[in-house]
């Protein structure tokens, strides 16, 4: 019996296999190449009929087939590989996954069973040659070297990795992670996964080549077959949970990965980043040269099933190999299903015959793509075996309807999204089966077009959430010393090559960085804003020099334009504030000291003119101690004192001295000694503003609202900062510190007579800006006796009585009136 011819071509990454394999399919009249990847299947597919034509290549993969008549050349999912078709050439890719303990069975499977009329072309490893060896064919092994030669790196911090580089993790969360953090520091990264369509991960590779980013996060999924201009590889880390347990990947599987750096004659270097392990120094050697233990075994299981009954199908199943270089895999996710199944007393009614168990296992069959929702899945394939096996034997056009309308939404984020398209791909499978379903080619468009739509939509949010178009155009622009394009809005916005950078608020310029943005992101930023926004910043300055427009308001901040241009600060006294300037580091240090000058230059004149009487206090020169005396401590006090605490002083003042004072703007009151004109409101804002910021306290304190003379003490105000403010308190009211005085003018002209009552008259309600009651509770706690007679108000002086001893009191003769009408108030 004539053999059958097999080609085994094997040697590293980067050796050009598939290309061989593809260009030897079309030197015959009919072919088939399975891949382990769907994406690579149609990456190859694309390729095919390129070189032919649309209607001789079919595609075929679990969610996807499209089957010219007339097909001459088949590309296919390795699952998918039809086993029925005689055809002149079969390739299988990647052909050492046959060790791979989740899907080995079915490579194992090709590689046993699967033969081309002409020629096998069997590629991947090195490390399967000895098993290929074994089969009962005639063999060929073609050595292909590696093109370029590949090198450690060592470590390499994730901020520090070089452009055209892929990063590479072991799941989804890792590679959204190290992408995010890419985005923050180099602009964005490409993502390439398995479980993406191939339309978003066509989309995904397409922002790489053309150079919108120079990195690429990837899983192991990039090791098999997908071609890119890398010229580095790190990993982030060395283990990957491999659907049983997390394990550390072997020499090949690193190998098998960072051969994808360095393609064609380009070499290519590897290495670690992030908390990742080293590699040992003769684990690299072995690496670098492409030296890997010889696979001893493959994993297998029969797949000529009985159908007889369910015991005779799952013994079957169990059934042993027939070499020692097979090893049964272990129990997997459709023999699972098929195990729950059988056990589930709601098929106990239905007959199990060989059609029904044939059924019943090709619904266990259907892939788990979404793999997250425990219970789903299974719920899933009960429903299909439901329909499949019921009275129409097709899943209705109702149901999958209903499916898919819950799958038809482009809102959400980038796991919503995979997670719809996980579900999608569920149906595009069984959409794709024979016979399970009515109007088959409608529901495959819908499928596809569903998927295709939502793959858009992921590829949108992707780039979206891990490329920042503006960084990586300006550290593209920076890295190549381009010149930017940079235009200052009308309303301040910073625009850099149409990318919106920030606003220019006042004299600085705020970026608009995203969340968690790192220092790089400022440093690009701003080194590509200079050009423009430095003369920018530098005219404000000869803008506000020149017209003056500015304010100095309540948070110690000088404004322009409504944005803080400077700070004032503690100085070597309340009335000498220093001045910090608030502009961007953009200028240049003699440009904020123009500023800064000027700023300065306008605070004093503004204090020299507001607050001149407290200037004037400060200076005087007078030999008079008591004058003196007087003068320290209403600078001190910010210009207004109780009278008892300078009592002894003003005894000591002459009719000259008192004068001097008052020219200054000095009142000698009743209750109060104070500069009447730092009472009027600018005074008061500017005064305990500055009194705030060298003393600092009293911050969250506030002048009370200005034209108020009388105010309820409703929220427990301050005292001494009310006094401050020029407002006396009166238990549970304050009243105006001038006003008081003009109250006690009032009083005395209306009568001067101490023993007669005083009409209360509505002049007296005015001059306080108070209710009837409000005045009444005032004028008690001033000692005077309250009188109703005839419907009007009237009260009598009431002065507290001085204690001779502990027991005894007697009535002063001494009416305060009768002293402040000697007072000479008006001067």
């Amino acid at each position: 019996m004539k053999k059958n011819k097999i080609t085994a071509v094997l040697g590293p990454t980067n050796t050009g296999k598939t290309h061989l394999a593809i260009e030897t399919m079309l030197s015959f009249e009919s072919g088939m190449i399975g891949f382990p990847l769907r994406l690579l299947a149609r990456e190859v597919y694309e390729k095919v009929i390129k070189k032919t034509s649309l209607d001789k290549v079919a595609l075929i993969t679990g969610e996807e087939k499209i089957i010219p008549p007339d097909a001459k050349y088949f590309l296919c999912t390795v699952e998918s590989m039809p086993i029925d078709k005689q055809l002149d050439f079969v390739g299988v890719d990647e052909i050492q996954t046959c060790a791979d303990h989740e899907r080995g069975h079915i490579f194992t499977d090709r590689l046993l069973n699967m033969r081309g009329e002409k020629l096998t072309m069997l590629m991947g490893s090195n490390t399967i040659k000895s098993i290929i060896a074994k089969l009962d064919d005639d063999i060929e092994f073609i050595n292909r070297e590696r093109l370029s030669k590949l090198t450690y790196a060592g470590h390499k911090k994730i901020s520090r990795i070089n452009r055209k580089t892929a990063i590479i993790a072991f799941s989804a969360e890792e590679v959204y992670a190290i992408a995010e953090l890419i985005r923050r520091q180099k602009g964005g990264a490409a993502i390439v996964m398995g479980s993406l369509s191939p339309k978003t991960r066509n989309a995904q590779v397409e922002l790489y080549q053309s150079g919108d980013v120079d990195f690429l996060v990837a899983t192991d999924a990039i090791g098999m077959g997908i071609n890119m201009d890398l010229d580095y590889v790190y990993f982030s880390n060395l283990k990957k949970f491999d659907g049983r347990k997390l394990r550390k990947l072997n020499l090949s599987e690193i190998g098998q990965i960072a051969g994808r750096a360095g393609r064609y004659l380009n070499n290519g270097s590897f290495g670690i980043t992030g908390d990742c392990k080293e590699i040992g120094a003769e684990e690299v050697d072995l690496i670098e040269n492409h030296k890997f233990e010889e696979i001893k075994m493959l994993f297998w299981r029969n797949s000529n099933l009985n159908f007889n009954s369910p015991y005779s199908l799952l013994k079957s199943l169990e059934q042993k190999p027939y070499h020692d270089w097979l090893k049964k895999i272990h129990e997997c996710e459709d023999e699972k299903a098929l195990k729950f199944f059988l056990k589930d007393k709601n098929l106990e009614n239905i007959n199990m015959n060989q059609n029904t168990l044939s059924l019943l296992w090709e619904c266990c069959q259907i892939p788990d793509f979404v793999k997250k929702t425990y219970g789903n899945h299974y719920e899933v394939i009960s429903k299909v075996f439901g329909f499949l096996s019921g009275k129409n034997g097709k899943i209705p056009d109702d149901y999958m309807r209903i499916q898919l309308m819950k799958l038809d939404k482009l809102e959400g984020n980038v796991d919503s999204l995979s997670n719809r398209i996980a579900n999608v791909r569920t149906w595009s499978y069984v959409s794709n089966k024979n016979n399970w379903i009515d109007n088959q080619d409608y529901w495959i468009e819908k499928t596809k077009n569903l998927e295709d739509k939502l793959s858009d939509r992921l590829h949108e949010e992707l780039t979206k959430t891990f490329i920042d178009k503006r960084a990586s155009v300006l550290a593209r622009g920076l890295r190549q010393d381009m010149e930017f394009k940079t235009e200052i809005l009308q309303n301040n916005d910073v625009k850099i090559d149409d990318h919106y950078i920030g606003k220019i608020n006042g004299l600085k310029l705020e970026l608009d960085l995203k969340q968690g943005a790192l220092e790089t992101d400022i440093k690009s930023l701003k080194k590509a804003a200079r050009q423009s926004v430095g003369p920018e910043l530098e005219k404000r300055i000869d803008t506000i020099i020149e017209t003056k427009l500015i304010e100095l308001n309540d948070d110690f901040k000088i404004y322009w334009n409504k944005f803080p241009i400077a700070k004032i600060n503690t100085g070597k006294d309340y009335l000498s504030p220093n001045l910090d300037v608030i502009a961007d580091e953009i200028l240049e240090q003699k440009q904020k000291q123009k500023l800064s000058d000027f700023l300065k230059k306008w605070l004093d004149e503004k204090i020299n003119f507001e607050l001149k009487s407290l200037i004037d206090l400060k200076s005087i020169n007078q030999k008079n101690s008591s004058v003196k005396a007087l003068a320290y401590q209403l600078y001190e006090n910010n210009g207004v004192l109780k009278r008892d605490q300078v009592s002894e002083y003003l005894k000591s003042l002459g009719q000259e001295e008192r004068k001097i004072l008052r020219e200054i703007g000095v009142k000698f009151g009743r209750y109060h000694v104070y500069l009447f004109r730092l009472i009027k409101p600018e005074a008061v804002k500017l005064r305990t503003l500055l009194w705030k910021n060298y003393h600092q306290k009293y911050f969250n304190l506030k002048p009370p609202t200005f034209g108020l003379n009388f105010i309820e003490d409703k929220n427990k105000r301050n005292q001494n900062f009310m006094l401050l403010c020029g407002f006396e308190k009166f238990d549970n009211s304050y009243v105006r510190i001038d006003i008081l005085e003009r109250l006690f003018m009032l009083i005395i002209n209306t009568d001067t007579d101490q023993d007669k009552e005083i009409k209360l008259v509505p002049e007296m309600l005015n001059l306080l800006g108070c209710n009837k009651e409000n005045f009444v509770n005032l004028i008690k706690k001033m000692n005077y006796k309250i009188i109703e007679k005839e419907n009007d108000t009237y009260f009598k002086y009431n002065p507290m009585k001085k204690r001779k001893n502990i027991n005894k009191k007697v009535i002063t003769k001494e009416n305060p009136f009768n002293i402040l009408k000697n007072l000479n108030l008006n001067n």
